[in-house]
């Protein structure tokens, strides 16, 4: 059962997620805030698996809840679902350096909206369309793809930056151990080292520093 807390100021917008999300079966929801500061409290003491969280909110926005919650949760962290009616550059940029996993506008489909919820559950990350054209043509922007690591990836073995390549370039656990030959508990193992050595939460973050870096790019 994935458990879910639901961020939004807007009453009747929360109630619909709430009401949604009580029919689909394997999903609960734990519970609810209205405002950042809220929904902080609400996530260390209920400790969600997933957080859908709205990027505007009072009293302190999405993207720095989101912050607080990852460096307060310990090593349980929840995957925050960021949601919001605009699909500017910033906030996607903004929400995944701040370890949000997926990014997700509001009128996006149900089933996409079920689909992330599942999808940064088990630890992938999730992207609309909108979201996705826009990160590419971003990053076709960054440095070129180096043979060498950059000196910020220079804490990462040779097999870490294997990992983390193949993760920038899409690739899921059971593929890259397919990849690698090694079992998929093994990169994982990896994963987790890199993102502590990064001083990282989440996978998205994890492909932005990828790009960022000049570790892949993207074709074309």
């Amino acid at each position: 059962m994935i458990s879910v807390l639901v961020v939004d100021d807007q009453d009747l917008v929360r109630a619909g997620f709430v009401a949604l999300l009580g029919f689909v079966p394997g999903i609960h929801v734990a519970g609810e805030a209205a405002n950042g500061v809220d929904a902080v409290q609400k996530a260390l003491e209920l400790r969600p698996d997933v957080i859908l969280m709205d990027i505007r909110l009072p009293e302190l926005d999405g993207i720095r809840a989101t912050e607080r919650i990852l460096a307060e949760s310990g090593p349980d962290k929840p995957s925050v679902l960021m949601l919001t009616v605009f699909d500017l550059d910033e906030y996607v940029y903004t929400a995944l350096r701040a370890g949000a996993s997926g990014f997700l506008l509001k009128d996006s489909p149900t089933a996409m909206l079920i689909e992330g919820i599942q999808a940064v559950a088990r630890g992938d990350m999730l992207f609309g369309p909108t979201i996705t054209r826009r990160l590419v043509e971003a990053f076709t922007h960054s440095p070129p793809e180096q043979a060498d690591p950059s000196p910020e990836l220079a804490c990462l073995t040779d097999r870490e930056l294997q990992v983390l390549r193949l993760v920038a370039k899409g690739n899921g656990n059971a593929h890259i151990a397919t990849e690698l030959r090694v079992s998929e508990a093994t990169v994982k193992t990896h994963l987790n080292r890199v993102m502590s050595k990064l001083r990282i939460s989440s996978r998205a973050q994890a492909v932005v520093i990828a790009y960022e870096t000049g570790l892949v790019r993207p074709r074309g």
